[in-house]
Formats: C-alpha cells, structure tokens, sequence
C-alpha cells in the first residue's frame, strides 16, 4: 500500500504536525501492543465512573459532622477529580511506556504539587509549618539535625569494643539511598561526566554549607570515599551499564499473543516496562554557547534541587525518614527523566521544539518555589555569612568559568575569524558561530577551505 501524499512541513498546522509525525512513534500494528483496548483514554469510562462515585456521595453517604474531616475530604477529592481529568485529557510527553496515561499521571501530580508549594508560600512561617499538622499531626515541631561529623578517625584504636565504630555510625539508610539516587540521575542525564560534575560539586557544596546545615558536617573520608568513590560511583558505574544495554538492545516488539512459550509471555510483560525505543542524548556542551549555558543551567537547576531536599525538611521541620521526604524523592524520580528528555529535545532541535515541554516547565517552577519557600522561611540560616576561605574558592571557580568561556566562545573566534576570513565575513561570522550554525550559513566559496578549517574545532 503506497503512503500518503502529505504536503511540506511548512504547510502543516503544528498540532497536526504533532498527531503526523510524534515524539515517539506508537506501534501501528495492533499485534505489537499488548491489548489495543489498553492503549485507549478511556475518557467515557472514567468519567461514567467519577460521576457514578459523586452521585453516591451525594445521595446515599451521610455527610459527617466534622468540619476538619470535612476539609480534608473535599481537598482530596477535589486532588482526585483533577488527577481523572489530566491522565484521560492531558497532552501526552515523550514517553510511551508502560503506558502514557502514567506519565500523564505524573504531569498532573506535578500541577498539585507546585499548588501546594505556592500555598505554602504564601504563609506565614508559623501557619506554614503548623499547616503541616494537617497532613501529619506528629509535624510542625522543632527538631535537632543530626551531626555526621565528630570523630573523623577511621581506626579508633581508643575504642577497643569496635575500632571499626566511626564507619558503622555512618552507615544509615542515606548509603543504599545515594546508590540508588545516583543509578537513577545517571538514566535521567545518560551522560558519564555531567553526572560525575554533579556528584563532585555537591560535595563542594556540603563543605561550604556547612556553617549552615549540620547535616552537610561530615568527615573527609565520608565525602569523597563513601559519596563520590562508593555510593555515587557505583551507582554512576550501573547507570551506564544499563544504559549501553539500552542502547544495543533490539527493539523490535511482538504482540504477547502471538508468542508461544508462557517465559516469553512474562518476559514481553516486562520487556513493557522498558523504553519503546532510545536516544542517546549528545549534550556537546563545548559545541556553541547556547548548548554550554543549557548545561551549566541543568546543573545548576540539579544542584538546587538536591540542595531543596535538605533545606525544606529543615525549615519545615520534617525529619529525614518521613514519608513526604520520600515522596518527594519519589516524585522528582519520575517526572525528571520526562523533564530532561523534553529539555534535551528543545535544545538539541529548537527549530522542531519551539517552546520548552509542560514537564521541564514544571519541574524548573517546582525548583524555584522550593528555593522561595527555604528563603522565606528560614532567612537567617541563608544569611549565615560564608567562611572567607569558602567565599575565595567559588570566586575562583566562577572567574574560571567565565574566562574559559569568553575565551572559547569570543575571543579564540575572533581571533581566528580575523586573521583567516576576510574582512566583510567578520560580524556575520561571529553571528554565526554564536549560534552554531556552520553547516550551512558561512557561504560555500572561496572560503570553503576556512571553514572546514573552523567547524571541526568548534
């Protein structure tokens, strides 16, 4: 069957663009899904049943008497209405598996939670923090940060009972949770130095925030042994592991009912939990000046988002084990790996992707509120002044970022622009290299010879 005739891609309204060719394309055998009916919104169904549920409500339940029960009833309600609206009505994202209405799901779970976030801001300290009583009545009181550092000997021949006693101190839930945390961001980011940069530098940031934080004081051995060899690093190390078996793997799908064998029928079932296809991201940060300021922004926004973990169980006074703590973790889980995808799509084709995803719009608004709300809340801890040693140190990391960048992005070109190019190429040239677009800007003759000269190193 020959396919259709469609017109050129500047003729297509961009929602059709969309529906014709999507950000990753769905199987269009129905013998390649596991069941056509699943694939579906099911926008009827669901909202049979949620109609079904209200009426029940409001004819045959009693309505208690307590205000505060009451209160908390239609929040929730009013939460799950909204959560049945998004997952059957929301635009999809990139992802397709398990199934798009989870990452739907997960999209208007984000929605909530900045909700929250701003009405948590808009709080007094006092109210905000009692607030929290509402969701757990054991919260809302102060309580002392725990101190990892002390006795930084790794051999305590002092202690005859456990020489060994200092390593097993430290040995809390956090080890296997930064294993995991660190395999984890190294699928989101799938790329070995940018996640290592990361991993180093919140380990500059404990040090230097440790004035502020008692829980950043940790001994040397703890930061760059336990955290950035062991933890992080194994868990970096398993990352990439997975994500070259990822990248090699055939995607090719069968529909489960036409596999004979009942291990190939489990097998497929889970094989649906793994990504319908891939793509490696190629960050190049070093390739134009706006893909060096992406990437120095990702990581800013990474470090602040890790830094948010500490800070709001602080000023909101929510010990390390609570369940919202984890929640949290939960939540950032699933939603970052959508949120990179879509910011990786917009920088690496921003002629396609002409505005940033509604996932990495959210998670970057959700960064920024937690980072309001630990200012509003706790000023004085932020206002702690720097040690003058610290203060020095990221003074000179900042000077050498910059110049490194004027060097690469400005004056290296311009130098070679104005020595090799001739004179009427000069602005445009470095117009042009400014955004990265060699290939087909500088113009084919006589400068061909320049420019091959130029594109490789840039």
């Amino acid at each position: 069957m020959s396919s259709p005739i469609l017109p050129p891609f500047s003729l297509l309204p961009l929602s059709l663009f969309h529906t014709i060719y999507p950000l990753e394309q769905p199987p269009t055998d129905h013998s390649h899904s596991l069941s056509v009916f699943s694939l579906l919104s099911h926008t009827v169904t669901v909202l049979f049943i949620l109609t079904c549920v209200l009426v029940y409500v409001t004819l045959l339940e009693e309505t208690p008497q307590d205000t505060t029960y009451n209160t908390k009833r239609g929040i929730v309600a009013s939460i799950l209405v909204f959560l049945c609206f998004g997952v059957t009505q929301a635009k999809d994202g990139p992802f397709t598996r398990p199934h798009p209405a989870y990452w739907r799901f997960w999209l208007c779970v984000s929605v909530v939670y900045e909700l929250f976030l701003i009405f948590v801001l808009f709080q007094t300290v006092r109210d905000g923090r009692q607030f929290m009583k509402y969701i757990d009545p054991k919260l809302g009181v102060a309580l002392p940060e725990r101190d990892y550092g002390g006795n930084c000997l790794i051999y305590d021949p002092g202690n005859t009972t456990d020489p060994w006693h200092n390593i097993w101190d430290k040995m809390d839930g956090f080890v296997p949770a930064h294993f995991l945390g660190w395999y984890i961001k190294t699928l989101v980011i799938r790329d070995w130095w940018m996640c290592m940069i990361i991993s180093v530098m919140f380990e500059f940031l404990e040090y230097s925030l440790e004035h502020q934080l008692p829980n950043f004081s940790e001994c040397w051995w703890d930061h760059w042994i336990m955290d950035v060899l062991v933890c992080n690093g194994l868990g970096i190390y398993a990352g990439m592991k997975t994500l070259g078996w990822l990248s090699m793997k055939p995607y090719q799908w069968q529909g489960l009912w036409n596999i004979p064998t009942y291990k190939g029928k489990i097998k497929r079932m889970a094989f649906q939990f793994t990504p319908y296809s891939w793509v490696k991201f190629e960050w190049k940060p070093a390739s134009n000046l706006r893909r060096w300021l992406a990437v120095l922004g990702i990581i800013f926004m990474f470090l602040l988002a890790e830094l948010n973990t500490f800070y709001l169980k602080f000023v909101l006074w929510m010990p390390p084990e609570h369940y919202l703590v984890l929640l949290r973790l939960v939540f950032f889980v699933n939603v970052g790996g959508v949120a990179m995808r879509e910011i990786y799509d917009f920088m690496d084709d921003p002629k396609f992707y002409r505005k940033l995803g509604q996932q990495a719009w959210l998670v970057a608004a959700i960064t920024v509120t937690e980072f309001l709300i630990v200012v509003k809340y706790d000023p004085r801890t932020i206002m702690l002044p720097i040690p003058f040693f610290v203060t020095q140190c990221w003074f000179l990391g900042i000077v050498l970022i910059l110049s490194w960048t004027l060097w690469r992005f400005f004056i290296r070109f311009f130098l070679v622009s104005f020595f090799f190019l001739p004179p009427p190429h000069h602005g445009r040239c470095m117009f042009v290299f400014l955004c990265g677009k060699f290939s087909f800007m500088l113009p084919p003759s006589p400068m061909q010879d320049v420019t091959g000269y130029i594109s490789p190193a840039c």
